[in-house]
């Protein structure tokens, strides 16, 4: 029988939340019962194209896949894509989605899906989380078995939008958003995977994602949520 890739499961928990309070604070679904120390920031930076100011509360977005600008293979990192030049947090968590639900090993590595995964990771910031972002991936041994059956898959993304406690936050402490300028983004979609033989199925996907988009600056991926907000 041909195996499947089975969904990494999430990380147990993100790093040490006295590590994050400070600045940023987390909203997804695992952490609401802590939501009066919890919660992201959602605006955008008022200093970018587009952007509303720090004192309004954004609304849910869903953005068409046409949105997403597309991106060729990094090189020596097979089938991965660079990552995008884009400032909208929205349309960049969508890319990153794609980037977290696609992979071919047909022709890339296990080694070469993450160093490409890697170049979309968040620099110069304490709360880059690659341990997380990495973990999405199987283990050496599962990809080699996933190539032996010429294992790849393809995503298809449908909305992005900032979760509703995400922006409950934003009203709460209007100036935390400027401190990291880091925001909560729930994507979901369908990822398509096919093997040889003319094996395939699909299944329906989302994810909450912590994308950092400073003023003039492109977004970068920061963190992946345990579980996803509503």
């Amino acid at each position: 029988m041909t195996p499947r890739r089975s969904p990494v499961p999430h990380p147990a928990a993100w790093p040490p939340l006295a590590q994050r309070t400070a600045i940023i604070a987390l909203a997804t679904a695992l952490l609401l019962a802590l939501a009066g120390t919890a919660a992201w920031i959602t605006n955008r930076p008022s200093t970018t194209p587009a952007a509303t100011t720090a004192t309004t509360t954004p609304t849910s977005s869903a953005v068409p896949s046409s949105a997403v600008p597309s991106a060729s293979p990094a090189s020596g990192t097979g089938s991965v894509a660079e990552p995008p030049h884009i400032t909208d947090p929205l349309v960049y968590a969508k890319a990153a989605a794609t980037l977290l639900w696609s992979y071919d090993t047909r022709t890339t590595s296990r080694d070469q899906q993450l160093s490409g995964m890697r170049a979309w990771m968040a620099t110069g910031t304490e709360y880059a989380n690659w341990l997380a972002i990495s973990s999405q991936e199987p283990d050496p041994v599962l990809w080699s078995r996933l190539a032996d059956n010429q294992q790849h898959a393809t995503a298809t993304v449908t909305e992005s939008h900032f979760p509703s406690a995400f922006k409950q936050a934003l009203t709460d402490d209007p100036a935390a958003l400027t401190k990291a300028y880091i925001y909560a983004v729930t994507v979901t979609g369908t990822q398509t995977i096919a093997w040889k033989g003319g094996g395939a199925g699909a299944e329906s996907r989302a994810v909450t994602l912590a994308i950092q988009c400073r003023p003039g600056a492109d977004c970068a991926l920061v963190d992946i949520a345990p579980s996803v907000a509503p």
